[in-house]
């Protein structure tokens, strides 16, 4: 089958995915409590980007599976419904067959992605509903299965190092990102808090691209969060199938209690709550917190929820050094003149995956500025590289004999195959 007959059946698949946007928007508030509003954006977000796949057809086109007949392994995180269809279709472009987990959260979204998938793709994409463990500990043990994709946590992947190398396969990682949103005196402030509000609160906060670390320039800070706290009062919480919720429950009881541990460390250690910081079970309300300081857990680790963690700034040499001084490189954001494009490119790394000595840190993938992340985000995976450096996300891989890692922004297409 070549690419035209495959980029056919992904068009059928953008055509189920419309027909079934009302129960992929019942089934994610059910599974993983999303929001009516994210999970029909959603939607609409991926059968763009399954459409975009024809915009790289001259490239993709001669390339063809790391080796004949291979199968893609496919480890998914919980957070995400209809977009996750971009990264199984990618590995399937190529020419690959694609073998699929989805978390066990999103057990009955699952059901519904696979009952579009089968009459469409039949054997060609599988669906595996075992144990994490048990996938992986299957695909390192089967010769068909040369490559593997995951997103999820650092720390849970970290531990196969050995495995793969011992295996000769190739992991493809995508993570976290505790990524800096920052914002300069001459910033448009209109621009920078309209991209904060969207792009922090979308999915109750839980997107690994979620601003993470807000640094605002100390001149505008109070000005800044006084209309950040306006914008976030009017957030509605709580159920996630009433069209009018912006926030709903975390689905992840890990993420509240490690939030709630956040929030305590915080105060205690001498931020405020501006608003928000109220907890109903798994209910976080949209929350505040001014006067961060790096070595809070808020700004350590990813605050996966509707909790923007901010904090001032002076020049542009503090918060590059405060920006880069992290483990995790996926996304920034800068608002601002001159300072925000050299403080940019400081940020930058290379424009796609390339070897490295070892896990870099202080680099990120993508760097916007004065941009919006839903236009510099658009087309990600699909036509444009996505990932990051640090635990961010990596591919290990071995060549002529020889383990290496690959850190940056990166296409599952291209990292699945090779050319003809």
């Amino acid at each position: 089958m070549d690419f035209d007959a495959r980029f056919q059946k992904i068009l059928n698949l953008a055509g189920a995915l419309k027909r079934h946007k009302g129960q992929m928007i019942s089934q994610a508030a059910k599974d993983l409590k999303f929001t009516v509003r994210d999970t029909a954006y959603e939607v609409d977000l991926t059968i763009d980007r399954l459409q975009m796949f024809q915009q790289v057809r001259g490239f993709l086109r001669n390339r063809r599976p790391l080796q004949e007949g291979a199968t893609v392994a496919v480890m998914l995180s919980y957070n995400g419904s209809a977009w996750l269809n971009t990264v199984i279709t990618s590995a399937y472009i190529v020419g690959n067959r694609v073998r699929v987990k989805f978390s066990s959260k999103g057990a009955d979204v699952m059901a519904l992605t696979e009952a579009m998938y089968r009459p469409i793709f039949g054997e060609e994409i599988s669906f595996y509903r075992g144990s994490g463990k048990n996938f992986m500990d299957q695909v390192l043990k089967d010769p068909g299965i040369p490559a593997v994709v995951v997103f999820g946590f650092d720390a849970n992947i970290l531990p196969y190092e050995a495995a793969f190398r011992e295996a000769g396969k190739k992991l493809v990682f995508e993570g976290p990102g505790v990524d800096p949103f920052i914002v300069f005196a001459d910033a448009d402030l209109d621009l920078a808090l309209t991209d904060l509000m969207n792009s922090k609160f979308a999915y109750s906060g839980q997107t690994c691209t979620a601003p993470k670390r807000i640094f605002i320039h100390r001149l505008i800070y109070e000005e800044f969060l006084s209309r950040l706290v306006e914008g976030v009062q009017t957030l509605r919480a709580g159920d996630p199938e009433d069209p009018q919720t912006h926030i709903s429950p975390v689905a992840s009881d890990l993420a509240v209690a490690r939030i709630r541990e956040q929030l305590s460390d915080a105060v205690q250690k001498g931020a405020k709550i501006l608003c928000g910081g109220k907890m109903e079970g798994n209910l976080i309300y949209p929350t505040v917190i001014r006067d961060a300081t790096d070595d809070m857990l808020g700004l350590r680790e990813e605050a996966f929820g509707p909790v923007a963690f901010t904090s001032s700034f002076t020049d542009t040499e503090e918060v590059i050094a405060r920006a880069r001084n992290h483990k995790y490189g996926l996304r920034a954001a800068v608002f601002g003149g001159e300072a925000a494009f050299s403080t940019a490119a400081a940020l930058k790394g290379e424009d796609y995956c390339h070897p490295v000595p070892g896990y870099t840190f202080g680099k990120f993938g993508t760097v916007s500025v004065n941009e919006p992340r839903a236009i510099s985000w658009r087309g990600a995976l699909v036509v444009k590289p996505a990932g990051g450096y640090g635990y961010s996300g990596w591919i290990w891989e071995t060549q002529a004999g020889q383990f290496r890692i690959k850190q940056g922004p990166k296409l599952i297409s291209v990292e699945t195959s090779k050319p003809t």
